[in-house]
């Protein structure tokens, strides 16, 4: 019997299979970043960082990754470097989502992007970005993120890539954010 699918902070073990999944999405794209500079976003914001669990008791596997951390609006994390700054800011940027090939079109991504954005409400970040490659912007404007055009993104992300948005909404009861720049 499969269990459900479960969401939870990335673990010290989970590392191998992160690595992987990221390898086997973006290297034959040529924006493979390696474990070094993957975990240094999961270093600049631990708690907003997930693994996607599937399988049955004993043969649970992690089957995707989403990795989020604050960063100034409109600006993004490069792919040739590690995070050396951990930033606070009311702007969450969605650095990378990968769901095992044989997983996609589950709606497994949808349920780590629910979960972001939760924890996102919760934290008081006002709005989610992230840098679409690879053509993947319809994917995420079917999500509610909307394209900046004007805001470039480096050559290193892709031909392709788009720098896209999403607001939050009001924070959870109403408060005002205390989270410094945008």
């Amino acid at each position: 019997m499969t269990a459900d699918p479960t969401i939870r902070g990335i673990r010290p073990d989970d590392w191998e299979a992160i690595v992987e999944l990221e390898a086997n999405a973006y290297t034959a794209l040529g924006l493979s970043e390696g474990r070094t500079a993957l975990q240094s976003r999961v270093r600049a914001s631990p708690a907003t960082c997930f693994v996607l669990e599937h399988g049955a008791n004993r043969r649970r596997r992690v089957a995707g990754y989403l990795l989020a951390l604050p960063y100034p609006r409109f600006r993004y994390p490069g792919l040739d470097q590690p995070e050396r700054t951990a930033f606070r800011s009311p702007n969450l940027h969605l650095h990378d989502l990968v769901v095992a090939e044989e997983l996609r079109r589950c709606g497994l991504a949808g349920r780590l992007l629910r979960r972001l954005e939760t924890v996102a409400r919760a934290r008081e970040h006002r709005h989610v970005s992230l840098v679409a490659v690879a053509g993947t912007d319809a994917f995420w404007s079917r999500h509610g993120f909307a394209p900046h055009r004007e805001v470039a993104a480096p050559e290193h992300y892709g031909a392709r890539a788009v720098y896209m948005s999403k607001p939050l909404g009001v924070p959870p009861h109403g408060s005002p954010s205390q989270h410094e720049g945008d």
